[in-house]
């Protein structure tokens, strides 16, 4: 294939857009040294497509760059979805402004990095091949004795690297870009590995949602490869953060981990069993026609979107019954979402959105009105879920306040409505926009709810171990 082709045909592969995010197409990513026959080309842009490899510039990747650390750190943090949010850390050699600072905290804390006995972490010292197996060996949870021979050997026993011509592994050498952007990729997908069959796929999961999309590689800007229905059971090899490689059929691929269960039952027992009649309605603001607030290019309808099926899964793996006024991108008048909540019997109602006017941090309001019966308990649940969600977030907390919109004053159960952000503010988009803090808004909306309830005077102690 001539380079001019090759590089259409990667601007199409990787105009994909971000599920629940992005209404627009990510822009193209092609690198002017890493032309079709490079030997690294698949894998550098597989990894460049889920927006884990970046490029050295602008315009350059840089393939035969020296990895240093503080790159392999946030190649390895991009890839398992780890929190590389810039921050402190506890390197006195990384500021908080360092580009990689955020991974290289998540990373050192999860076990994958360490430091040295000085309390640096030498951040632009050039990565071994050596120490390459062992990060990737402690990232991917492999077995490799705690020597850089056991970690070399983890690697070439599953086909992602090999020896050199000498028969050493070339412990002591510096390892280029490429070398350690194939590597990484060999290690997410199988696909990429020198030798076939190198997965078992033995653990029996089942999924929870409607419709689960299986992708081809760990994070929601790969393209879909396939879907599978509610229930049926796929078998499970290794995971990539949050991200299960799954095998369905003739379908292998990876799907996220929040919308699998452990067992063909979907209700746990040993909860209260008055749980099983509360019917938790959840309700994500906006949607088709009306996007909502926007802001650095994302729209509140597809945030809130996303977050609210985070949210149902959760509950799916519980007794409660779940129900949603929306659960795709579809506009639903303001009456039509108080009348469904009223159709299903709702015990409790929770609608979902973000804000926008150049403020920033998290709020939640109740409806407080003159004989409101539900006026304590929605402001109790208001309660609950605004001071998970602060705690999870780490955003400016705004409190709990009294606001007049027609989804909590219209209805007649406990209501809230959840402000999970200002989508216009720099700091809280970079969240909006996350996969991985939706996550951590949604299990704090569940964990809240759950909160909520135990107050109420509900056993749901055994439901807290559905977020972890």
């Amino acid at each position: 294939m001539k380079k001019r082709a090759f590089l259409v045909l990667l601007s199409f592969l990787l105009a994909i857009p971000l599920f629940g995010v992005n209404n627009t197409a990510k822009a193209a990513t092609t690198f002017t040294d890493v032309g079709a026959s490079h030997r690294a080309a698949k894998e550098i842009y597989y990894l460049a497509q889920g927006g884990i490899a970046q490029g050295a510039s602008a315009t350059e990747f840089g393939p035969n760059k020296r990895m240093t650390r503080a790159e392999a750190a946030a190649l390895i943090g991009r890839a398992l979805q780890l929190n590389g949010t810039k921050r402190v850390t506890s390197f006195k050699d990384v500021g908080s402004g360092m580009f990689a600072s955020g991974y290289i905290q998540s990373a050192a804390e999860k076990g994958i990095l360490s430091g040295y006995s000085d309390k640096t972490f030498h951040p632009y010292q050039e990565v071994t091949r050596g120490e390459m197996a062992v990060m990737i060996s402690k990232a991917f949870g492999y077995e490799y004795g705690n020597t850089l021979s056991g970690a070399a050997n983890a690697l070439k026993s599953r086909g992602i690297a090999q020896g050199k011509t000498d028969g050493s592994f070339g412990a002591s050498e510096r390892i280029i870009r490429a070398d350690f952007s194939v590597f990484l990729a060999r290690a997410i997908n199988p696909k990429f590995r020198l030798v076939e069959n190198t997965v078992t796929f033995k653990d029996a999961r089942w999924i929870n949602v409607d419709s689960l999309n299986v992708r081809t590689g760990p994070n929601d800007a790969y393209p879909k490869v396939g879907a599978v229905k509610q229930d049926q059971q796929v078998k499970s090899a290794y995971k990539v953060g949050a991200w299960n490689y799954i095998q369905y059929g003739s379908i292998e691929g990876f799907v996220h981990g929040s919308y699998l269960r452990d067992t063909a039952e979907a209700k746990p027992a040993g909860v209260d069993p008055r749980i099983a009649k509360q019917v938790v309605v959840l309700d994500p603001g906006h949607g088709g026609r009306d996007s909502g607030a926007t802001g650095f290019g994302i729209y509140e309808k597809n945030v809130v979107l996303d977050t609210g099926l985070k949210v149902n899964n959760l509950f799916k793996q519980t007794p409660f019954q779940v129900k949603m006024t929306r659960s795709t991108d579809k506009f639903v008048e303001l009456r039509d979402r108080v009348s469904y909540a009223k159709s299903v019997g709702a015990n409790t109602f929770i609608s979902i959105h973000a804000n926008a006017g150049g403020g920033t941090g998290s709020e939640t309001y109740y409806y407080s009105a003159y004989k409101n019966p539900n006026v304590a308990d929605s402001k109790l649940l208001a309660t609950k879920i605004q001071n998970r969600l602060v705690a999870a977030w780490n955003l400016a907390d705004r409190g709990v306040k009294n606001g007049n919109f027609h989804v909590i004053r219209e209805n007649t159960m406990p209501a809230v409505l959840v402000e999970l952000g200002f989508i216009d503010r720099k700091a809280d988009n970079d969240k909006l926009r996350s996969d991985y803090w939706r996550n951590a808004a949604a299990k704090a909306i569940y964990l809240g709810t759950l909160d909520y309830y135990k107050a109420k005077g509900y056993e749901v102690d055994g439901l807290y171990d559905v977020v972890k």
